[in-house]
């Protein structure tokens, strides 16, 4: 076994110097880190640099900026890319990555997320803005320009504001920025102190940043208030876009103030005196004024007759004769119109008007045109179940009670007398001027044939006719004038009749005699069965009818049947039948 020589302390304690030495080297020279050195040679494009390690590093010279003077002996400090290159065994070092690395951990040492610093948008890039902050650049998202999305971001290149520095990243040396942060939060606080210091009643200048249907939102410098579409005028507005614009500046009154809730409410009109306070000054009932029509509803028509004045024309106040369905079929919204004021209610702020009082009213003077008992022609304009309208002139009606068409017949509906169309010959029978009505009658325009009745048709004589309508107890038979004269079942034929369709027929020519004639009931009886009695007979008979015999005719004297009560049976038959004579059924 071999003895090994022990060491001498002095070999000991160089070895120990070389291997701390080599410790340090390594140490210091680590891939990635800065150092300093000293230029110490400058060769075609390259800078050689001292670092104190064995062999120099090179730097390209374009690394120190086009405009650097660099000579040998300059101190300079550039990172160590790598401590020896495979190829070239040469140092590896960077002056740009070091001058990067530096201004990184400056910008750490100075700013942390939340910081406000001041930089300069350089150029657009996808996304949002690159912004230059002491020498390092920034990225400024699109969202966080502007409090309202922002489209075209061009504009803002080469502009300088300040930022919140929102996010901080070390490893991508990456520096995210805000300026709508910055916004908002002097937003904020301005908003917290206008809303502190508003009071109701004030006047504040503002500018519409927004337009509803159901008004406006205006920026109070900070603080947003409603300006709604009723406390924009005094009169009638459809929609806010009326009387303002995105962008408007004006002067707005403060009406109310919810802090807890942040909600201002503005007004406009209030700017000004309300015009309802001097309205019956201005306009008193009476009064003829101009107005424009602004709004037609079913009902009306709303008139403007100042600004913020409105009132309503109902269709009743439109003309003295036209009878108008709808506002519309008058007006239209535009017109120019003149109405007079007929009434002024300050509290509710409505006032009534009227187009027809402007005009004379022609049923003023409609007895003067149409006095009673004047005769007139008309059309049949119109029917309704108990007469019919004649049109006298425009909007100037008469109407013809259905009792009123005929002195012999019975009318039930104006249709049955009367066309639509027709021009017709009436007398004016009643005038009201204040119902607005004329009484006309047609049948007054013609003789009555009752009136010498006992004279065309004397007790005895023989008439001629057609029968024109059969009841159970007995038949009609039309004469001349539209008369009627009613046969009863006794005076048909000698004979017994069970029933008067038997012997008779509607529209069969018949003679016979007149047996009774009463002119205050307008009633004429006929007999056929008189035609072959005697002169005797036929005077026995007219007194059976006339209810003056004073024992009833017998068969052996009439040659028939029993008549008793002959007077009494025409009665009934005439009371019992609705249908009058002189109506052809």
């Amino acid at each position: 076994m071999a003895i090994r020589k022990p060491t001498a302390p002095s070999e000991r304690s160089a070895a120990m110097a070389e291997m701390l030495s080599s410790a340090s080297v390594e140490s210091k020279f680590k891939n990635g880190s800065l150092v300093e050195g000293t230029v110490s040679a400058i060769k075609d494009d390259d800078v050689f640099i001292d670092i104190g390690y064995k062999s120099e590093g090179a730097v390209s010279l374009g690394e120190f900026g086009p405009d650097a003077e660099v000579k040998v002996g300059d101190k300079v400090t550039v990172m160590l890319v790598q401590l020896e290159n495979d190829k070239t065994g040469v140092v590896e070092l960077s002056k740009r990555r070091a001058d990067d690395k530096l201004r990184w951990e400056k910008i750490l040492e100075r700013y942390v997320e939340g910081s406000v610093v001041t930089g300069t948008i350089k150029s657009a890039v996808r996304g949002g803005l690159l912004v230059a902050i002491d020498d390092v650049e920034a990225f400024l998202p699109g969202s966080q320009v502007e409090v309202t999305p922002v489209k075209d971001l061009e504009p803002y290149v080469g502009q300088t504001f300040d930022f919140k520095v929102i996010k901080i990243s070390n490893e991508r040396r990456n520096l995210i920025v805000s300026r709508r942060e910055l916004i908002e939060g002097t937003l904020a606080e301005k908003k917290a102190e206008l809303l502190e210091n508003l009071q109701k009643g004030e006047i504040r200048k503002g500018r519409v940043k927004n337009i509803t249907d159901f008004g406006a939102f205006i920026d109070l410098d900070g603080l947003d208030g409603l300006l709604h579409i009723t406390d924009m005028s005094w009169g009638r507005i459809k929609h806010p876009s009326e009387i303002l614009k995105v962008g408007q500046e004006l002067d707005v009154m403060v009406l109310d103030v919810d802090r807890e809730r942040e909600r201002i409410s503005l007004g406009l009109k209030q700017m000004t005196s309300n015009p309802w306070d001097t309205i019956q000054d201005q306009f008193p009932v009476g009064s003829r004024v101009s107005g424009k029509v602004v709004n037609l509803a079913a009902y009306g028509a709303f008139v403007e007759i100042a600004p913020g004045i409105e009132g309503l024309v109902h269709i009743s106040e439109f003309s003295w004769t036209k009878r108008v369905a709808r506002a519309s079929d008058m007006l239209s919204i535009g017109d120019e119109v003149q109405v007079v004021v007929l009434s002024v209610d300050v509290e509710n702020q409505k006032i009534a008007l009227g187009i027809r009082q402007t005009q004379v009213n022609p049923w003023d003077t409609v007895q003067e045109r149409f006095p009673v008992g004047s005769k007139v022609k008309g059309k049949v304009r119109n029917f309704t179940p108990y007469g019919a309208f004649i049109e006298l002139e425009e909007g100037i009606d008469g109407m013809i009670h259905v009792s009123d068409m005929s002195w012999t017949r019975k009318v039930n509906h104006p249709s049955e007398f009367l066309q639509k169309g027709q021009e017709v010959e009436a007398i004016v029978l009643d005038v009201n001027t204040k119902e607005q009505r004329i009484s006309l009658g047609i049948k007054q325009a013609q003789t009555d044939p009752w009136t010498e009745i006992t004279s065309r048709y004397p007790v005895g004589a023989v008439v001629k006719g057609k029968v024109s309508k059969i009841a159970s107890f007995g038949a009609f038979v039309a004469l001349e004038d539209g008369v009627d004269g009613l046969v009863h079942i006794s005076q048909i034929s000698d004979q017994r009749i069970e029933k008067v369709r038997d012997a008779l027929e509607i529209g069969q020519e018949v003679e016979a005699r007149v047996i009774r004639v009463d002119r205050g009931e307008r009633r004429i009886g006929l007999s056929i069965r008189a035609m072959s009695m005697s002169d005797a007979e036929l005077k026995a008979l007219e007194a059976e009818v006339a209810g003056e015999t004073p024992e009833p005719i017998t068969a052996s004297t009439s040659g028939s049947e029993n008549l008793g009560g002959l007077s009494a049976a025409f009665d009934n038959a005439f009371a019992n039948v609705e249908w009058q004579p002189g109506e052809a059924k």
